[in-house]
């Protein structure tokens, strides 16, 4: 693989790890205080929802739109999310937003388990909805970044294998470890992320506005793809400025979040 292939695999594998891991986390706590038989089902149900919806999707981006709309549109979308992740981990890093715990997550979770009352014999809807909402949610944004990570780089094979890679090897340390994996820091994952989506996100929108000139072809960054690497470095720049900006005493510091289910981290 060249450099912008292991680029495009690095980007999908950890956005989608991040998302595993918050999925894993929900689905554990369904098994261990539901049972196991629910929350697997619920995480089929799931995945083969999601499966219909990356082809669907998919097929109909890359089928009726022309090269330069699919990146002013995939590459704007990826913009915004990027945008939208870099300012929770600016918050984040500065003090002014709680941090992401998967251990008060999993904790929040058998608590609302048990309150539920007590699990019903072969498929329990209570565990079965949960983890179903729980893997769909976060799944919805692992085929977002697929899809249009893969489309605007032409190879979705590629991104596919990032995304594969990410849900075999959180499953084995979920298997493994048999507790939330608490131990990754998901925040700095965000962190890179966030600087990932927002960076191609600038430079495919910007190659999209090429629709708008006569012959709708793409418009061409100076130096190809190494364009996206200084982006990166300006997005970075950029980040850390405002952290500087709004960074507050530890001391105010705010509680540890357990918000489980937002549609974008």
């Amino acid at each position: 693989m060249n450099a912008a292939t292991w680029g495009l695999v690095i980007a999908t594998f950890v956005a989608c790890f991040v998302e595993m891991v918050e999925a894993t986390t929900i689905v554990m706590a369904m098994g261990f205080t539901r049972n196991w038989r629910s929350a697997m089902a619920g995480t089929g149900a799931a995945l083969l929802l999601l499966a219909v919806v990356t082809v669907a999707a998919g097929y109909a981006l890359a089928t009726w739109l022309p090269e330069s709309a699919l990146q002013l549109a995939i590459g704007g979308l990826l913009l915004i999310f990027g945008l939208q992740w870099l300012r929770k981990a600016i918050l984040r890093s500065s003090g002014r937003k709680a941090v992401h715990d998967e251990d008060a997550i999993y904790a929040e979770e058998v608590k609302a388990a048990k309150k539920a009352g007590a699990a019903h014999k072969g498929i329990d809807m209570f565990g079965f909805m949960v983890s179903f909402k729980g893997v769909f949610l976060e799944g919805m944004e692992v085929v977002f970044i697929v899809i249009t990570f893969g489309l605007n780089a032409n190879n979705i094979p590629a991104a596919s294998l990032g995304a594969v890679a990410a849900v075999v090897i959180v499953l084995a340390l979920a298997v493994v470890l048999k507790r939330p994996l608490s131990m990754i820091n998901e925040n700095l994952l965000k962190y890179g992320v966030g600087l990932l989506l927002a960076s191609f996100g600038t430079y495919w929108a910007v190659e999209g506005i090429g629709i708008f000139r006569g012959g709708h072809e793409s418009l061409h960054w100076p130096g190809s793809d190494l364009a996206i690497l200084g982006l990166l470095v300006i997005w970075f720049l950029l980040s850390r400025i405002f952290v500087s900006a709004l960074r507050t005493p530890r001391t105010a510091a705010p509680a540890v979040t357990t918000s489980t289910h937002e549609v974008v981290k």
